[in-house]
């Protein structure tokens, strides 16, 4: 069996990359060093989720490494050479409100972070399929100029619009617009990641998620959207809702569902592609339906705050178009709808809060 490497292995989609291909009896490498905890404070810790993982899987390997030390992640690429296969790189420094605070950690993380590990895959196994887990932000704030029409309980696309009925594809513009510190860095890791497939000929892929989420998320109130809603929905903990009338949409794709993308493409690889994926209009919700579903969910009234400010560059409406993905790998499905989805993230906090 192959040598499956997974950066921020103890994270959301990391630690589901982990089980995923572990479960298939390949020998599975995870590299984490919890930077998550130093972003968003202890109770965002993944060290949980890590040794759980070193606990459950017996093809597992942990590395404490960072990513933005050229040499440390050398010595691990070394070690394993041509028998590493798939590499899938998820760590990151994930939300755009942190990354004003620090853009040079920011930058080095997401930037040269992603830089390290092509370079490194390109010197010791440029054979290798290498996916990078993107973000919707590279569109900066592109998505705020569409004509929105306001309802009841959120914003939609009008009807009469190109991307009204499957939603945003990947020919919007990643340029000229406004992204967040954090959406500049993982343009350009993005980039990064497609130049080294059109440039060295491998086979890389981008996958710009919007929210990415189920039951192994440690959210915070900076990241983990639904994740952290529904712990402030179980706890009583003030939750706080930044501008656009509580109506921002995003679309959510479980953590399996998306893994499962990553084997398709793993098993037919692909040179440089770019898909939008996410929860498309299959899977999505506005801030107020999703703490409405909470509070069914929990029985609890939700303690939430509005202030009108919205958090900078952030979209008001965000559904993307995952067809492109699935013309190329029809055999890929959801497993998950919204209301699963919502229902195991919430049997996910027992036991743990």
């Amino acid at each position: 069996m192959a040598v499956v490497l997974v950066t921020g292995s103890a994270g959301l989609i990391g630690a589901e990359t982990v089980r995923h291909f572990a479960a298939q009896g390949h020998d599975v490498v995870g590299v984490d060093n919890d930077m998550r905890a130093y972003f968003f404070g202890a109770e965002a810790s993944t060290k949980w989720a890590a040794e759980r993982l070193q606990s459950d899987l017996k093809n597992y390997t942990h590395k404490t490494a960072d990513i933005r030390d050229f040499d440390a992640l050398g010595a691990i690429f070394k070690e394993y050479g041509a028998d590493i296969k798939l590499i899938v790189h998820t760590a990151a420094q994930p939300s755009h409100d942190w990354a004003a605070r620090e853009p040079l950690t920011d930058f080095g993380v997401n930037a040269t972070g992603t830089l390290h590990m092509l370079e490194q895959t390109r010197l010791n196994c440029p054979e290798a399929v290498f996916i990078f887990t993107s973000t919707n932000k590279v569109y900066g704030d592109a998505p705020n100029v569409l004509p929105l029409v306001e309802q009841e309980t959120r914003w939609e696309l009008d009807p009469s619009h190109i991307w009204a009925e499957h939603g945003i594809d990947e020919t919007m513009s990643i340029d000229q617009c406004k992204h967040s510190i954090f959406g500049a860095s993982k343009v350009a890791a993005d980039v990064m990641v497609q130049e080294y497939g059109r440039y060295f000929d491998m086979k890389t892929a981008v996958f710009r998620g919007g929210c990415l989420t189920g039951p192994g998320h440690s959210g915070a109130e900076l990241h983990g959207f639904l994740s952290y809603l529904m712990k402030c929905a179980i706890t009583g903990r003030q939750y706080s809702i930044f501008g656009y009338k509580g109506k921002q949409v995003r679309d959510n794709i479980h953590s399996s569902d998306l893994v499962r993308c990553f084997e398709h493409f793993f098993k037919a690889p692909r040179v440089a592609e770019v898909y939008n994926i996410g929860g498309s209009r299959h899977c999505n919700c506005s801030m107020l339906e999703a703490i409405q579903m909470c509070e069914e969910i929990t029985g609890n009234k939700m303690n939430t705050q509005y202030t009108d400010e919205n958090r900078s560059g952030d979209h008001i409406w965000w559904i993307g178009d995952t067809r492109k993905f699935q013309q190329h790998y029809p055999d890929w499905n959801y497993e998950y709808d919204l209301p699963a989805l919502m229902k195991e993230i919430h049997a996910g906090f027992e036991g743990r809060i």
